[in-house]
C-alpha cells in the first residue's frame, strides 16, 4: 500500500477546523473522514495480481546505440487499472521513459514505446515490472512486483567499422574486381585471358599459347577460403586502462574488424577468448554472422586477474584447423617479465602459423616521455615554473622568497626527470619485447587504441597479397 499527494494535502486541512473552533475534535474527526475515504479508495483499486506484463524487445543492441522495444500490460481484471510502470532494468541500460503512466479498461491490454541507451557492454538484465495502482479518488495505491525477468546483451560498439569500406576497396583491388592502372595479383590460379600489352610476361601460359596460336596468361587472385584464428586476451594484460578503457576493449574492436574483413574476403575465421582457459569461442563464422556471432561472445568478456595460459594456444589452433592460418593474437607486450610466456609460444606457432602480434600504447606515457612528466603538453615542470616566475615578474609581483621559489623550481624538475626516465623506460622494455617477437617469426601491430584495428586489418591484407596465408 502507498499514499498519493493528494492524501498528505487533505491531512493537512485538519488543521482549518481545529484553529476555527478552538477544539482538537474537528481535526479528528476530518482525519477519520480521510482514512475512511483512502480505505474505500484502496478497496476499488484495480487487483494488480490480475496483471499480466509482456515484453516486446530486441535480444541484442549495440553500446552508444538506441534500441526500441515495447511494454505490455493486460488487466484481466474487472476494475480499471490506474498505475504508475516502472520496469526496473540496470541503470546501464539506459532505459527510457523511467516510469510509465497507463489506464488499462478491464479486460483489455495496452502498450507503452520503451527506448533503451545503453552505454555499457554486457548482459543487462531486470527482474520484473512494479506497478502502483491508485483508487478511483486518488488517495491510495496497491503496490505489487510482477514477476518478469529479461535480459538484453548489449555488444560492443565497434568502433572501427569505419574503417572497413575503404580495407574492402584494398582487397578488391587485389581480386581483380575493381578497374584499376595497377592489376590485382595473387597466388591462386583464377583464369585464362588473352594477353594484354603491359601485362607481365612471367605469367604467360606458354602450353594453352601453343594450342591457341594467340598469346594467353594466367589471372591471379588471393586466395580464399583460408583461415583465420583470432585469440583475444582477456587476462590481466587487457585489465590495464588506456584512455580510460581496458586495453580489453582495443582487442575487441581489433577481432571484430579483422572478423568483418577476413569474412567479407571469403576466408573463415575463428574467435577464440582466453585466459587461464577459454572463455568463448566461435567456429566457422560467415560473412553474414561474424559481426553477430562475434559481438554476443564478447559482449560478455570481462578483463580479468588471471594469467593468460599462452603455453595451450598452439594446441587451440591446432584444434581449429590442421592447415596453414593467420593467427591474430590481440594482447600487449610491455615487458620481457611480463610477456614471456607469450615470447616462449611464438617460435612453435610462427613454424606452421603466420603470426600477428597486436600491442597497445598508451599515449599519456607517449607524451610524458616527449614532454618530462608532463601529460597535458604543457612541458616540463621547470619550463612552467620559469613561464610563471616571467609572468609574476613582467606584472611586478613579488612578496616570495627566491631561494623558495628556486628550491620549488628544482624539486619539480627533480620529479619531471624521474617521471619522463620512467616513460622512457617503459617504452625501451615494450621496444625490445616487440624486437625479440619479431625474430621469432611474428609481426608486431603497434599504436594508440585507435590505431590497432586499422593497422592490423592492414597486416591481414598484405598476408594476403604476399601469399603468407
Amino acid at each position: 500500500m502507498a499514499v498519493t499527494g493528494r492524501f498528505v494535502a487533505l491531512l493537512a486541512v485538519a488543521i482549518v477546523p481545529t484553529v476555527l473552533l478552538g477544539s482538537g475534535w474537528g481535526g479528528v474527526a476530518w482525519i477519520g473522514v480521510v482514512v475512511l475515504a483512502a480505505g474505500v479508495d484502496l478497496v476499488f483499486a484495480a487487483d494488480l495480481r490480475r496483471v499480466r506484463v509482456e515484453r516486446r524487445m530486441p535480444r541484442l543492441a549495440r553500446r552508444d546505440t538506441t534500441a526500441d522495444g515495447t511494454l505490455v500490460l493486460a488487466n484481466d481484471g474487472s476494475r480499471v487499472l490506474r498505475a504508475v510502470v516502472r520496469d526496473m532494468w540496470e541503470p546501464s541500460a539506459g532505459h527510457e521513459p523511467r516510469r510509465v503512466p497507463m489506464t488499462v479498461p478491464a479486460g483489455e491490454r495496452r502498450t507503452a514505446r520503451m527506448r533503451f541507451s545503453p552505454f555499457r557492454r554486457g548482459r543487462r538484465t531486470t527482474a520484473g515490472v512494479a506497478l502502483r495502482a491508485a483508487g478511483p479518488l486518488g488517495l491510495a495505491a496497491r503496490q505489487r512486483v510482477v514477476a518478469a525477468p529479461d535480459e538484453l546483451v548489449v555488444t560492443p560498439p565497434f568502433r572501427s567499422r569505419r574503417h572497413l569500406p575503404s580495407r574492402l576497396a584494398r582487397l578488391r583491388e587485389l581480386d581483380g574486381e575493381t578497374t584499376l592502372q595497377l592489376r590485382g595479383h595473387g597466388t591462386e590460379f583464377d583464369s585464362l585471358r588473352d594477353y594484354v600489352r603491359g601485362d607481365d610476361v612471367r605469367s604467360i601460359d606458354w602450353r594453352a599459347t601453343a594450342r591457341r596460336q594467340d598469346l594467353v596468361v594466367r589471372t591471379w587472385r588471393p586466395e580464399r577460403d583460408r583461415r583465420v584464428v583470432v585469440v583475444v586476451d582477456a587476462g590481466r594484460a587487457g585489465a590495464g586502462r588506456v584512455d580510460d578503457e581496458p586495453r580489453l576493449d582495443t582487442a575487441i574492436e581489433t577481432a571484430l574488424l579483422v572478423g568483418a574483413l577476413a569474412a567479407a574476403a571469403g576466408d573463415r575465421v575463428d574467435l577464440v577468448v582466453l585466459d587461464d582457459v577459454v572463455r568463448g569461442r566461435v567456429h566457422g563464422a560467415t560473412r553474414s554472422d561474424v559481426v553477430q556471432r562475434f559481438g554476443t561472445v564478447l559482449a560478455t568478456t570481462e578483463p580479468g586477474l588471471r594469467a593468460t595460459d599462452w603455453a595451450a594456444v598452439p594446441g587451440i589452433v591446432d584444434a581449429v584447423t590442421t592447415q596453414r592460418a593467420l593467427v591474430v593474437l590481440a594482447t600487449s607486450l610491455d615487458s620481457v617479465g611480463a610477456s614471456g610466456d607469450l615470447l616462449a609460444v611464438l617460435p612453435v606457432l610462427g613454424r606452421r602459423h603466420a603470426v600477428v602480434v597486436t600491442s597497445v600504447e598508451d599515449p599519456a606515457v607517449l607524451r610524458m616521455a616527449a614532454a618530462g612528466g608532463r601529460t597535458d603538453g604543457a612541458g616540463s615542470g621547470l619550463q612552467v615554473a620559469r613561464r610563471r616566475r616571467d609572468r609574476a615578474g613582467r606584472r611586478g609581483v613579488g612578496g616570495e622568497d627566491p631561494t623558495a621559489l628556486r628550491t620549488g623550481w628544482r624539486r619539480r624538475a627533480g620529479d619531471d626527470v624521474y617521471r619522463r626516465a620512467a616513460a622512457e623506460r617503459t617504452l625501451l622494455d615494450a621496444d625490445g619485447v616487440a624486437d625479440v617477437a619479431r625474430r621469432a617469426g611474428a609481426e608486431v601491430v603497434r599504436g594508440a587504441p585507435e590505431d590497432v584495428p586499422p593497422r592490423t586489418a592492414d597486416a591481414y591484407i598484405r598476408a594476403k597479397a604476399s601469399g603468407r596465408l
